[in-house]
């Protein structure tokens, strides 16, 4: 493989994924967290490996500032507190280490975000079980099908790809879209 190669390859993924109908659903999960924030709940944001550092990039943006300067959102990432996540998972599981921080920050009318390229990660499935026992809106950002995620997700965003590496890199396109049309929805 080239440089060249692989610019063409992410390219290809990145087209394919543009026409793709989970993908079309961006607006919809914008919509879902706007209503979130402007109604007082939060939006919560969880991932594994890549998936977590993405999970931290979109808590910065929408605590931070995307593109806008404006007020801080309320956004969590479950994904990065290392006293939170290791003393669960050395005690009980890490499994549930998602879903307990749900327990905690979520609440009726809040929103998570999961990703997980696979659309299998047991944690994502699981936070995104006790988000629903709570009332919460989930939206998954997936590979191609969403894998067992598709079953537990208000709004599924898959990418068209089975690579997690060109997965990841449509994910970062797609997360940058949804938090400047979250930022637009807010501060118009």
């Amino acid at each position: 493989m080239t440089l060249k190669s692989y610019f063409d390859t992410s390219i290809d993924v990145l087209k394919n994924a543009r026409d793709h109908a989970g993908v079309q659903r961006c607006d919809e999960a914008a919509a879902a967290i706007v209503s979130a924030l402007k109604n007082g709940g939060r939006l919560l944001v969880c991932g594994n490996g890549g998936s977590a550092s993405d999970a931290m990039h979109i808590t910065g943006e929408l605590v931070g500032r995307f593109l806008k300067e404006r007020a801080a959102l309320d956004c969590i990432c479950l994904s990065s507190n290392p006293s939170v996540i290791t003393a669960w998972s050395n005690d009980y599981s890490y499994d549930t280490v998602f879903s307990r921080q749900v327990q905690a920050y979520g609440s009726k009318g809040s929103a998570i975000l999961g990703l997980s390229t696979s659309g299998n990660s047991g944690n994502v499935i699981k936070a995104f079980q006790a988000a629903h026992d709570m009332g919460m809106v989930t939206i998954g950002l997936t590979g191609e099908g969403g894998g067992k995620m598709a079953e537990v997700t208000d709004i599924l965003i898959d990418v068209p790809s089975r690579s997690t590496p060109l997965i990841q890199q449509v994910h970062i396109c797609l997360y940058h879209y949804i938090c400047e049309a979250v930022e637009c929805g807010m501060f118009e």
